[in-house]
């Protein structure tokens, strides 16, 4: 019984930190997809101190990414970060345009790399599975891994649930407003909840809250370029 009851917990543990480490990627995603967004506005910046404005941005926002890209555990997507900053940093010091957007378009095909090395990160091995050897089997550190499983899981199904009244009042704004009226509000709602993911300071039940909020703006935001492309 004791046995069948250890198996049990060591796989409810595996689901949870699989779970926690999926989330923890998906912070750390959007996180490098406002990265590549100021490093986008650097490139296209009229000039030299404009552009470092934006790159220096993006190297605030990858300094506030490091609790996300070490909870995600992907040794790929963090080494192609650290060069993404790198090649920032170079931006910022080099002196004419030519060559800070070369630099600047470096970091960004490194972002890219970073989060494709998120999207194949459950083909890596993740130093998670030698943790799991290593779980404590005293029966009452398991009791306490039992108690704490269903809190979030839970907790993002509440989320989840309250997020659905948002998704129907967005539904609501692209399919009644002007496309640029109906753009203008998902856009500022998307770039708020970038920016509310790149605090260190926020709850988990908020950070999740924000990148499911962002996720669901996302999808009318494909939906409203369609249609400000078509009524051009």
């Amino acid at each position: 019984m004791k046995t069948q009851y250890f198996l049990l917990s060591a796989m409810a543990l595996c689901i949870l930190s699989s779970f926690n480490i999926n989330k923890a990627c998906d912070y750390a995603s959007s996180n490098i997809g406002y990265i590549k967004t100021q490093t986008e506005m650097a490139i296209k910046a009229e000039n030299i101190n404009k552009s470092r404005y934006y790159a220096y941005k993006a190297l605030s926002a990858i300094d506030k990414s490091k609790k996300q890209l070490e909870n995600c555990d992907c040794e790929y997507a963090s080494n192609a970060i650290d060069e993404t900053a790198e090649n920032l940093k170079n931006a910022t010091r080099a002196t004419t345009m030519a060559s800070t957007r070369i630099l600047l378009e470096k970091a960004i095909h490194n972002a890219n790399g970073g989060l494709d090395a998120i999207s194949e990160h459950e083909l890596h091995k993740s130093k998670y599975a030698s943790d799991v050897l290593a779980i404590n089997t005293k029966e009452t550190e398991r009791e306490k891994t039992a108690m704490r499983l269903p809190e979030q899981p839970i907790l993002h199904d509440k989320i989840d649930k309250s997020l659905q009244s948002y998704e129907k009042s967005l539904s609501n704004v692209v399919n009644s407003l002007d496309c640029n009226e109906a753009y203008a509000y998902a856009i500022n709602v998307y770039q708020n909840c970038e920016k509310q993911l790149l605090r260190t300071d926020i709850t988990e039940a908020k950070m999740y809250y924000n990148l499911k909020t962002k996720s669901i703006t996302e999808k009318a935001l494909i939906k409203l370029e369609a249609c400000r492309k078509n009524s051009k």
